[in-house]
């Protein structure tokens, strides 16, 4: 009897399942460690505030993700709920008369629900479009409301905007409360993304992004669907907007309401990976730190909308689908080239070692790449 050597095993293709949440734990930790290692590594409160901004704008393109990375629509009136959230706060603040130091963080949940009540009649307004006619619909939402914020001056005080609460924390004490508080909203953004994109509910939003028409053909309720998942979003950017404005201390039309803020989101989702959980982030930790550098340099303060403009091109040019889509597209691709590993020496690819050739038709030889493989 001839005993058959048997096949080597090939890769698992669970293996990338054991490797996602034990690279999750690790960033997990890392993220919690910087607000004690960065000083350490780089002196001066600079490098902290850097890591606010970057954890901030990180939820908050997941959660402009939650919607327009599932559903295809893509939104550029978020600096709604954002500068909503951002005066919800300031509102409440002054007339509650909220002066300690956490009791402006316990109200985020509030500003969340107040974007979240805006989104709603906005989307129902919105959503009722598709492509180019929801872009502008969405923007020009945006300038409403910032007009409103200029003009309702008996509740905003127009251009002189209003005023926050200043936190007794100072110097190294000062960031801190808000990184956590941001890479708390972070985690919660992800961990809705990723129940959005593992759900029965999700599962409808993406068959409204492949072909709408038929996805209510199958039954998807593509109207609620998508105002859900709108609300969804503005809630985490209304209590992001919220957590901006208390740590900057004021809000006013022009920042609250800032144009620059849905191209900067937009951007980020595109650079990472649109409809990914982690391309958002990615994206974030890439042009949030570019930005600040930019910012703070005079020589480019300047070209700072020029270089903005020219990276959106690039990305939407050389990386259509993102870096993250990108990258996993080429290693399938390089795997798909890799020779059959476990022969032996001096076989033929696609024997099997002691055993029948394998079966094809009579007469006709396997292709052979030019790297030793079958195609």
């Amino acid at each position: 009897m001839t005993t058959q050597s048997p096949q080597s095993p090939a890769i698992p293709t669970d293996r990338l399942a054991l490797i996602k949440p034990i690279a999750l734990v690790v960033l997990l930790a890392v993220a919690l460690a910087v607000p004690s290692a960065a000083p350490v590594l780089f002196p001066g409160t600079a490098i902290m505030a850097i890591a606010v901004f970057t954890v901030l704008y990180a939820a908050c393109a997941s959660a402009w993700n939650i919607f327009s990375g599932y559903t295809g629509y893509i939104a550029l009136g978020h600096a709604v709920f954002f500068g909503s959230g951002a005066y919800a706060l300031a509102i409440m603040c002054k007339g509650w008369h909220v002066h300690s130091d956490y009791g402006p963080l316990l109200l985020l949940p509030l500003c969340g629900v107040i974007a979240a009540i805006i989104a709603i009649p906005v989307g129902i307004i919105s959503l009722r479009t598709r492509g180019h006619t929801f872009v502008v619909i969405t923007i020009a939402t945006f300038f409403i409301f910032q007009l409103l914020a200029y003009n309702l001056r008996f509740i905003t005080q127009g251009s002189a905007g209003l005023e926050l609460p200043i936190p007794s924390w100072s110097g190294a004490a000062f960031d801190p409360p808000f990184y956590y508080t941001g890479l708390l909203i972070l985690l919660l953004a992800v961990g809705a993304s990723w129940w959005v994109r593992r759900s029965k509910y999700g599962l409808g939003l993406l068959a409204i992004k492949d072909d709408e028409d038929r996805a209510r053909g199958l039954g998807v309720r593509t109207g609620p669907s998508k105002l859900l998942a709108f609300t969804l979003s503005a809630f985490f950017v209304g209590m992001l907007g919220g957590l901006w404005a208390y740590y900057i201390e004021s809000v006013f039309p022009n920042s609250g309401f800032d144009a620059l803020f849905d191209v900067a989101i937009a951007l980020m989702v595109f650079l990472g990976g649109l409809g990914t959980l982690a391309g958002p982030i990615l994206g974030a930790l890439i042009l949030i730190p570019a930005q600040q550098y930019v910012a703070s340099d005079r020589t480019l303060t300047s070209w700072y909308l020029i270089l903005y403009g020219a990276l959106f091109l690039v990305v939407i040019l050389l990386l259509p689908e993102g870096i993250l889509p990108t990258v996993r597209k080429r290693l399938i691709q390089w795997r798909g080239r890799r020779p059959a590993t476990g022969a032996a020496p001096g076989a033929t690819p696609g024997a099997f070692p002691g055993g029948p050739p394998r079966s094809g038709p009579p007469g006709r030889v396997a292709p052979v790449s030019s790297d030793g493989g079958e195609r």
